[in-house]
């Protein structure tokens, strides 16, 4: 990809960005790159930096070096050209209680400069069916349940089209049917040509729902790919059961895999050897197993599992994670 290709080709281009609080990196030296029309988790414990980065790409706040470009404008320099086309949902909708969800809406975009006053009552009507809430249209938001506002939210979010949606913690307090309905409505704009930007707690939802994924720890960006591409530069582990361990060893050693008796699995047949190394050598199983078997190792039960999400995170960052929410 060359320089001049880039900013076409990517809906967030950051470059050096930090943000500093006193002698506190929040954000530090973050080379972010969401390409368009994809689906990007950006993923992190609590404290990494994910919040802080959502509000300076959409000039809630300075940077305090480095440069951020959001659909080809610079951001904070061309943020009145920016903003129009990107919708938000950033640390919890915040709506007036005494009014309904529709007088809400209503209300918002009739203070948005940008936003036609002859179409709002039908997109107002066509938002609040996309998320669920055309039952409650007319009910006190004071009456709703958190997972209610959540999807108030990502209604105002979509009262126009949108290039680029940023949703900070989506599906935060839906109940399973409205996070299901949360992950359809994003793969549904995804599918639409809208790059949708997710800052997520839950590794689960990511992996249904995002194409890309980047992971922030203590501030900085510690990776950022395709899902496959994370997942590859992890390890695999292989299972194999048979006895001829000795054997079984030396040839997986050959193939740069470090293996180790197992415990577990069913052994009246033989003996089980697990066996790891990286995802990225790329080694079929017919590879592995031909080698075995040319090896003289007797293969009784062969299986090869790849690095899930939550142990990629666990290694980037030595933190735990909320994986079911």
């Amino acid at each position: 990809m060359t320089e001049a290709t880039l900013p076409a080709e990517l809906a967030i281009e950051t470059r050096n960005l930090s943000k500093r609080f006193g002698h506190r990196a929040a954000v530090d030296d973050v080379h972010l790159a969401v390409p368009r029309g994809s689906v990007f988790g950006f993923l992190g414990p609590n404290g990494s930096g994910k919040t802080t980065t959502i509000r300076l790409l959409l000039g809630l706040a300075g940077a305090t070096t480095g440069s951020i470009r959001v659909l080809g404008g610079d951001v904070p320099g061309q943020l009145s050209a920016v903003l129009p086309r990107v919708g938000a949902l950033v640390e919890g909708p915040a709506f007036y209680p005494f009014l309904s969800g529709a007088a809400n809406l209503r209300r918002l975009d009739s203070a948005d400069p940008h936003a036609p006053a002859k179409s709002r009552a039908a997109r107002i009507d066509e938002a609040l069916e996309r998320v669920g809430l055309t039952h409650a249209a007319d009910k006190k938001v004071r009456a709703y349940s958190l997972g209610m506002k959540q999807r108030l939210g990502i209604a105002h979010a979509l009262m126009r089209p949108r290039e680029l949606l940023v949703l900070d913690e989506p599906t935060n307090g839906l109940d399973p049917q409205g996070t299901r309905e949360v992950r359809s409505l994003v793969r549904s704009l995804a599918a639409g040509g809208t790059t949708v930007f997710v800052s997520s707690h839950l590794l689960a939802e990511v992996e249904q729902m995002c194409t890309h994924v980047g992971v922030m720890s203590t501030g900085r960006l510690v990776a950022q790919g395709t899902l496959r591409e994370l997942r590859a530069d992890g390890t695999a582990t292989i299972r194999l059961q048979t006895p001829d361990i000795e054997t079984a060893i030396r040839v997986l050693a050959g193939l740069g895999l470090q293996s180790e008796l197992s415990t577990t699995g069913p052994g009246s047949d033989g003996l089980n050897l697990v066996s790891t190394g990286p995802s990225s050598l790329q080694l079929a199983p017919e590879t592995v197993v031909a080698a075995l078997v040319a090896g003289g190792v007797r293969v009784r039960g062969f299986g090869v599992e790849n690095a899930s999400l939550e142990e990629r995170f666990v290694s980037l960052t030595g933190e735990g994670f909320d994986v079911a929410g």
